[in-house]
């Protein structure tokens, strides 16, 4: 159902969707709300509320690649992490001032050897372990995350080492107009409330500008996954993830498939570092931590392996979380130290999501059809099979 749709008949619309949709729907509106009450009383600065969007972005993309490993195909990959630093060194090698290798390259040249990296580092580690049983590739990518990280920490005449790389330039930086966007633009002074003043000034620009490269960024991988999901191929990757053995007997060269789907979901997570680096001007072998890896996989479960739409909604909850949690220190009224306590919440849903909805909040049939095909189908057929066959349809 199209916007044009949506608007025109607003019930018909709401009445269409699952239950699960609408509790998603119900949660992203009254989020929202308490998103702008926070901007409108300036406990949340619109800045800061852009950077949130941005990082939420960033998870979502990490969690759209490993789906197209984990939930279209079936491939246990822990080295999330490292794709994600692959694609941030890629680009900051490439175009930071502080790099031992080149340095100062337009950001686009960046982009593509990020790309480029992630893709060979993806085939060398799918070689040797896409033939195997899926627990192999598990063992292997939780290995190949370490060295990659324990490269990046020691080779200083490379990565710089433990410094990290610095003097990064913003994603836009040459090109014309977007490069001089944030300084050309006024401060802007907005009062909400009497008393509350708020001024727009180059930094919320240069976030505007962030929140919109990661949308672009984000709204490519899902149009193209979109596609590929419901595609011959995507309805070959989940043969392949629920029976492997059943697309070799169809005559299917599962392994061609597999290579493929890792380095597409590869790729999608270099992306994500890409925008990392862009965003934050400095990498250092930190941003590698394995606890990355842990956050996406959660966003995938929680939101439904397979699905498109639950891998967008699970990473927005996890950057919810990690960030939300930081201000229930400011309630006085709470007697303990709330920060620390993410992950046990973390772990807490996801006991709750096996326990009670073990395919994920927004499972991907609704995906899988598309929707001209529904709107298209008659309620009852026609004519019944036993009417057809006696030919007393014609």
């Amino acid at each position: 159902m199209g916007v044009r749709s949506i608007v025109a008949d607003p019930s018909g619309y709401w009445n269409g969707l699952t239950r699960a949709e609408q509790g998603v729907s119900g949660f992203i509106v009254a989020f929202v709300v308490l998103l702008l009450f926070g901007l409108l009383t300036g406990g949340l600065a619109p800045t800061y509320f852009l950077f949130l969007v941005g990082l939420a972005g960033m998870y979502a993309l990490m969690s759209l690649g490993l789906n197209v490993q984990w939930g279209y195909t079936g491939l246990i990959n822990f080295s999330v992490a490292a794709f994600f630093g692959i694609g941030a060194y890629g680009t900051a090698l490439a175009s930071s001032s502080s790099s031992p290798i080149a340095g100062d390259l337009a950001p686009v040249v960046g982009l593509l050897v990020a790309l480029v990296l992630a893709a060979v580092l993806a085939l060398l580690i799918g070689i040797p372990t896409l033939r195997l049983r899926a627990d192999y590739l598990a063992i292997a990518s939780i290995g190949l995350a370490e060295v990659v990280r324990i490269i990046i920490l020691n080779e200083d005449q490379w990565t710089n080492g433990s410094a990290g790389l610095r003097g990064i330039p913003t994603f836009f930086d040459g090109w014309p107009v977007l490069s001089t966007f944030p300084q050309t633009m006024p401060g802007i002074a907005i009062s909400w409330l009497p008393g509350e003043t708020i001024v727009l000034r180059q930094s919320f620009w240069q976030a505007t500008l962030n929140v919109t490269l990661v949308l672009a960024f984000i709204g490519v991988s899902y149009f193209v996954l979109k596609r590929a999901h419901r595609s011959p191929w995507g309805r070959l990757l989940r043969t392949i993830r629920g029976d492997e053995d059943l697309a070799r007997a169809l005559g299917k060269n599962t392994y061609r498939y597999k290579m493929q789907a890792f380095v597409l979901g590869s790729l999608i997570m270099a992306l994500a570092g890409v925008f990392y680096a862009h965003l934050n001007l400095y990498v250092g072998p930190g941003d590698l931590n394995p606890i990355t890896t842990f956050y996406v996989w959660v966003a995938v479960i929680l939101g439904g392996s397979g699905s498109n739409r639950g891998a967008l909604f699970g990473g927005f909850v996890i950057v919810a979380i990690q960030q939300g949690t930081r201000f229930l220190n400011d309630f006085g009224w709470i007697p303990f130290d709330v920060a620390p306590l993410r992950l046990l919440v973390i772990g807490v849903i996801i006991v709750l999501i096996m326990r009670f909805r073990p395919e994920g909040v927004l499972p991907p049939q609704r995906e899988l059809i598309w929707p001209s095909v529904v709107d298209e189908a008659p309620k009852q057929p026609d004519t019944g099979v036993r009417d057809a066959k006696a030919g007393e349809s014609e």
